[in-house]
């Protein structure tokens, strides 16, 4: 073993005991695994940062922005509606909503998918009367195991196709490891769905109470030509039941009926005031194609608030003008929107008991001509007011639904005394928008499989396409992209390298042949395997599998048999990270909303990790055999 073998391995085990501290982000500590090989002198700085270019690296950052373009659209939002059941049992609410997750994330950001369809297991949960984490665990397990079945579904698949191509062969396709992938998270989703939710502890939702937004009073209009024009109250109630929403009042040309006769028939230009919950809101309105009715004053009223601001209040502030016309307003919204200057978002705020907006109406406070903002909907939590929501006054507490540019919400807020509520959006799908997102991410998917052109070529395509279409504002791009993964894989690639060069993969490959497999080909692919499911139990998923690849391929070459079966044996274990809350982003993600504790994840990861052992092996030998033909 020589002075540089002996180094790197220093800085490795390092890297891999602050990993497993989890003191360090770790982005943080890969940049200070780089940094040291580079004042060592094992990677040279001129190619210190090449891996940045690395064409997994901007494979992982473009399918997050595309990711971004299907959250943001309201895509996942229709498929959710379309293909989950609204009325069944438990098993089958649970098998329909984890197959889901997981087909999603088989072509988007896996944590991306799992906090689109949370809102929705939480309210199945409700529904079905069940602890939040029984149907939280298989979704978030179920959205890991998919993302083992395409290039694209998880880091780990780009980073072991990147070392394949790397090592002088071509990377893995597109669906290179979906035979694998796709039997071994059929087998998975299967088992979590139909028997392991059961072994999930029954534990109560913790650090959720304070967010409870509690129904939504708002107002839609009725457009011409959508679903809800022409059907009775009774009809349009029973067609919301799914929603979890109901009908309060309707207002006809200016004039308020309350409460309607259950036989009244809507008309286009009706204003429905309807009562929904945040997590609901958009699917009562979209399913019946209503459209969220800005709470604006009319010209008469207007007019007499500029007047009574004159007197009382002084000049209105000159933030934004107030179109005379309704045919105006939408000119002036279209020319914003078309020379990009307004992201137009829709955000929660709930008012502060010191609030300026205390005991005052959105007419009062002139809110369009003031701030350049609309409000949407009010929720007053164990309350329900009839009044329109341009007249009804404020207290604290009252959650806002506004709908505007990020700034001038932002100005809105911090001048008035309001905050975003844990900083939640809320989606209303815009259906052609929605299409277009799907559509460019179909596309880049074929263009990659087929191997027109290269995977970060194709996806790089698609995120200025997305930018284009507006699918994804350009403001929001960079945002889209979370950094501190790609500075982790950046940063790792140049310490794979050095492991590689400087022949310490293939050091390590022979203690691991010569003291645990003995030669056998056979127990050194199952020992591959279930050491990278160990470490990323422990360590994030995508530096488990820069870690763990050139001593596959080390292994392979010492045994002389098929690099493709130990590189795919990584990827399979780099997507296993089921004992720990620590292992995986998604693990994570639910440990609040489903009150857990960091010991509850074993009683179902053990199991499944056990039958992911059992068959993935046997389909590792048989799509990837040792000795290639």
């Amino acid at each position: 073993m020589d002075q540089a073998q002996i180094t790197i391995l220093i800085i490795l085990a390092a890297t891999v005991v602050m990993f497993m501290w989890g003191r360090w982000r770790h982005d943080m500590v890969a940049a200070g695994a780089l940094l040291a090989c580079i004042l060592t002198g094992l990677v040279p700085a001129e190619v210190a940062f090449d891996g940045l270019g690395h064409p997994a690296v901007i494979t992982v950052a473009c399918v997050l922005v595309l990711s971004k373009g299907l959250q943001s659209t309201g895509a996942v939002d229709v498929l959710a509606r379309t293909f989950l059941p609204g009325q069944s049992g438990p098993v089958l609410s649970i098998v329909a909503l984890t197959t889901l997750g997981a087909v999603l994330s088989a072509f988007m950001n896996n944590v991306g998918a799992l906090a689109l369809l949370m809102p929705v297991a939480l309210q199945m949960a409700r529904r079905q009367q069940l602890p939040p984490g029984q149907i939280l665990m298989p979704l978030a397990f179920g959205t890991i195991l998919g993302g083992m079945t395409t290039l694209i579904g998880t880091p780990p698949n780009l980073i072991v196709s990147g070392f394949r191509q790397a090592s002088g062969g071509e990377g893995f396709g597109m669906f290179d490891y979906t035979p694998v992938g796709l039997a071994v998270a059929a087998l998975g989703v299967g088992f979590v769905t139909l028997v392991g939710w059961r072994l999930v502890p029954a534990r109560k939702q913790s650090g959720m109470e304070g967010f409870e937004s509690g129904a939504y009073i708002t107002e839609a209009r009725v457009p011409e030509g959508s679903k809800a024009e022409g059907l009775t109250l009774r009809e349009l109630e029973l067609a919301l039941v799914e929603a979890d929403a109901q009908v309060l009042g309707l207002v006809r040309n200016s004039v308020r009926v309350m409460p309607p006769s259950p036989r009244r028939r809507t008309r286009a230009g009706d204003i429905l005031m309807l009562e929904a919950e945040a997590e609901t809101l958009s699917h009562a309105l979209s399913s019946l194609g209503l459209k969220l009715e800005e709470a604006r004053a009319t010209k008469e009223e207007r007019q007499k608030e500029k007047e009574k601001a004159g007197k009382d209040n002084g000049p209105p502030r000159e933030t934004a003008a107030e179109p005379e016309t309704d045919e105006q307003a939408k000119k002036d919204k279209k020319e914003k929107n078309e020379d990009g200057s307004d992201e137009i978002v829709l955000m929660e705020l709930v008012i502060l008991p010191s609030s300026e907006l205390l005991g005052r109406t959105a007419r009062g406070i002139q809110l369009r001509t003031r701030y350049g903002v609309n409000l949407l909907a009010v929720s007053r939590q164990g309350q329900r007011s009839f009044k329109r929501l341009r007249a009804l006054a404020f207290r604290a507490g009252d959650l806002l639904l506004m709908q505007g540019s990020p700034e001038l919400i932002a100005e809105f807020a911090s001048s008035t005394g309001c905050v975003p509520l844990a900083e939640r959006e809320l989606r209303i799908p815009d259906k052609k928008k929605a299409l277009t997102a799907a559509g460019i991410m179909a596309a880049s998917v074929t263009v990659a499989a087929l191997g027109w052109l290269p995977a970060a070529v194709a996806f790089a395509s698609g995120v200025l396409a997305s930018m284009v279409f507006r699918t994804v504002p350009p403001r929001s791009v960079y945002n889209a992209v979370d950094w501190p993964v790609v500075v982790l894989l950046g940063a790792l690639i140049p310490v794979a390298d050095v492991m590689e060069s400087s022949g310490t993969a293939r050091l390590v490959a022979g203690w691991l042949l010569d003291g645990v497999a003995q030669g056998s080909a056979l127990v050194a692919l199952a020992l591959i395997l279930v050491v990278t499911m160990t470490l990323s139990d422990v360590m994030n998923n995508a530096a488990t599998a820069a870690v763990m690849c050139p001593i596959a391929l080390g292994t392979a070459n010492q045994l002389a048999v098929n690099p493709d079966a130990f590189l795919m044996a990584v990827a399979i274990g780099g997507s296993c990270a089921f004992l720990t809350p620590i292992g995986h982003q998604n693990n994570t993600l639910i440990l609040g909303p489903g009150g857990f504790r960091f010991g509850d994840y074993w009683r179902l990861g053990l199991p499944l990790e056990l039958l992911v052992i059992a068959l993935s092996l046997p389909m590792l030998l048989w799509i990837w055999p040792l000795q290639a033909g």
